[in-house]
């Protein structure tokens, strides 16, 4: 349960003023269709965060443990610098739309904006951490859509609402916790 908690709300955090969810609110304005967004935010998460978290149940297996925890811990610190620099989307990101419909478009630029992203390492990282990688992805997920649908819903106008310093800084504290955590060995009881 931990793993669905931890996992839900880091990535929720860390997703606040993320490129995809400049994506999310980009889109919305354009299309103004919010469950085609909503659907295809889902359905490029639910394959982009499992193979996150698939690769980070294999790197468990693979490196040792005591490597493992160290190699975790400064990607847990990383993850917390790395959400401390704002996020930008390019426009052409959104142009998608035109050759494959709203779903489509979102489907695609979803996905491939997620590759690499702060999110998509963060669950790596997370699932390779928990002995339950399946509810890592689960909570990566929840998370993706705690920020991402109110931003389908509001657009633009809530964007400048939100206090990004406060929740970037919230959320690289958490990472920062679990990066020193790891570190001091706070994984042992997972073999890590």
């Amino acid at each position: 349960m931990e793993s669905l908690l931890v996992s839900t709300g880091v990535v929720a955090l860390a997703e606040i003023g993320d490129k995809t969810q400049l994506l999310a609110f980009i889109l919305a304005a354009r299309f103004k269709k919010p469950l085609p967004i909503i659907a295809g935010i889902l359905a490029a998460t639910i394959v982009n965060h499992g193979l996150a978290g698939a690769l980070g149940a294999w790197i468990t297996s693979a490196i040792s443990p005591e490597v493992l925890r160290w190699v975790l811990g400064a990607s847990f610190i990383g993850m917390a610098i790395w959400t401390m620099i704002p996020d930008e989307i390019e426009e052409d990101e959104t142009q998608v739309a035109k050759r494959f419909g709203v779903f489509g478009a979102t489907l695609i630029t979803f996905f491939l904006a997620e590759m690499g992203d702060k999110t998509q390492i963060a669950t790596v990282a997370m699932a390779a951490h928990y002995a339950s990688p399946v509810m890592v992805v689960i909570g990566t997920t929840l998370g993706m859509l705690i920020a991402d649908v109110p931003a389908v819903f509001v657009g633009d106008k809530l964007a400048n609402k939100i206090p990004m310093k406060l929740v970037h800084s919230i959320a690289a504290g958490v990472f920062a916790i679990l990066g020193v955590a790891t570190l001091l060995g706070a994984g042992a009881r997972f073999g890590i």
